[in-house]
């Protein structure tokens, strides 16, 4: 199998990216992904029971989900976006765990309903970690639970090579977002760079990305079947010529032990 040039960047580990980006998060991503919509969808999934998020952040989904009743689990490796989760109102509804969400420090059978929302299951940089997760998903969501990822369907004339761009500017900074895309292994490696008066600060970030069909495959793997997909959170359909999808997988009930109800 031929593999790009790109890599994993050296040193970059499960935590890099929260730590990089706790500080400026809200403000910069706090409008990222409809929270409502997505709010409401996961609790008509739950239907009443535990619900985990992967990659809670700061808790801009996590917080409304635990303050409309549900029992909420997020799990983030930052330790920096946790304590800014717990600080804020409400954040103590919110059963927070850190830890990387390849491993889910979890009991079987927990939760009614996981989800991975905006592309934050495709912070996972390798395939490897990937199906790790989804194997450790399989085991926490109970029999007949939902698994739902949010991502960003690959445009098929392929993904722009990289460059720099300007992501903000304002009277005392600017922000440069630099990146590199290794279309073999689906990886992008990127670099905010935030220029102030007070020197030069790097936030980088990786996603490894997959499409619809790959990521189908993956879940598979893992015992996974696809129940729906949508384009947004509020139900519209599904264009594979779109920009983002919503999918919700199932984790088959056991089977029935013949002679036994």
């Amino acid at each position: 199998m031929q593999h790009g040039t790109l890599g994993v960047m050296h040193g970059y580990q499960s935590d890099t990216y929260g730590e990089s980006f706790a500080d400026v998060y809200d403000n910069w991503y706090g409008d990222v992904s409809d929270a409502p919509a997505t709010v409401a969808k996961i609790l008509t999934i739950a239907s009443g029971g535990a619900v985990l998020e992967l990659g809670v952040g700061t808790g801009r989904l996590a917080i409304p989900l635990a303050e409309a009743g549900a029992e909420v689990v997020g799990v983030d490796a930052s330790t920096s976006m946790i304590e800014m989760l717990e600080a804020k109102p409400g954040g103590q509804l919110v059963k927070t765990i850190i830890a990387d969400m390849a491993e889910l420090p979890l009991r079987p059978d927990r939760f009614s309903v996981a989800f991975a929302a905006f592309n934050t299951f495709f912070n996972l940089p390798t395939e490897a970690e990937q199906i790790r997760c989804l194997e450790r998903l399989a085991d926490v969501i109970q029999p007949g639970g939902a698994l739902v990822i949010e991502g960003f369907v690959p445009p098929e004339e392929g993904l722009a090579d990289g460059g720099v761009s300007v992501r903000d500017v304002t009277l005392d900074a600017a922000v440069l977002s630099v990146s590199r895309h290794d279309p073999i292994d689906q990886l992008i490696a990127g670099q905010h760079i935030e220029i102030n008066s007070s020197g030069v600060r790097m936030r980088p970030w990786m996603i490894h990305y997959l499409t619809p069909t790959q990521l189908d495959c993956l879940a598979a793997t893992a015992g996974f079947v696809l129940e729906d997909r949508w384009a947004d959170w509020a139900d519209e359909p599904f264009d594979p010529s779109g920009e983002t999808h919503v999918s919700v997988y199932r984790r088959p009930l056991s089977p029935t032990v013949a002679g036994h109800d």
